[in-house]
């Protein structure tokens, strides 16, 4: 099964799970959310990454999913991460992406499924007046 760390600002990634699980019911195990906040130092907030790679790290794979390009989410995990065999990190997180993940670890490889929740992912991002009023014409 494929593992996924979701790091965001605050305690987005934690309430971005709880809705996916919501949606696609409880992931039991392989998933762990690392909230950066200010209040932590940066070599707190490496720790908290580094532990939850070191746990979740699996010969199927391990997805880890920040926020935004750019942000100390992504910019403090992928020097973790990147030389982690099987391990991919994705930006951008949202519902979509996760509802998808969670729905697919078991029966994607890691390639595949990675693939799939980025286009799913670009996929939920619609203008959905335009959407309506294109089906409507």
């Amino acid at each position: 099964m494929i593992n996924f760390i979701v790091v965001t600002h605050g305690e987005f990634g934690a309430y971005l799970v709880e809705a996916a699980e919501s949606i696609v019911g409880r992931q039991a195990r392989g998933v762990r959310v690392v909230a950066i906040s200010s209040r932590l130092s940066v070599p707190e907030i490496k720790g908290r990454i580094r532990m939850a790679i070191e746990e979740l790290a699996s010969p199927e794979g391990l997805v880890l999913f920040c926020d935004m390009p750019g942000g100390t989410p992504g910019n403090l995990s992928f020097p973790l991460l990147k030389d982690v065999p099987k391990a991919e990190m994705i930006s951008g997180v949202n519902l979509y992406m996760l509802v998808c993940a969670f729905s697919h670890r078991e029966d994607l490889p890691l390639d595949r499924l990675v693939e799939k929740i980025i286009a799913d992912g670009q996929r939920s991002i619609r203008d959905i007046r335009q959407m309506f009023l294109t089906r409507v014409r």
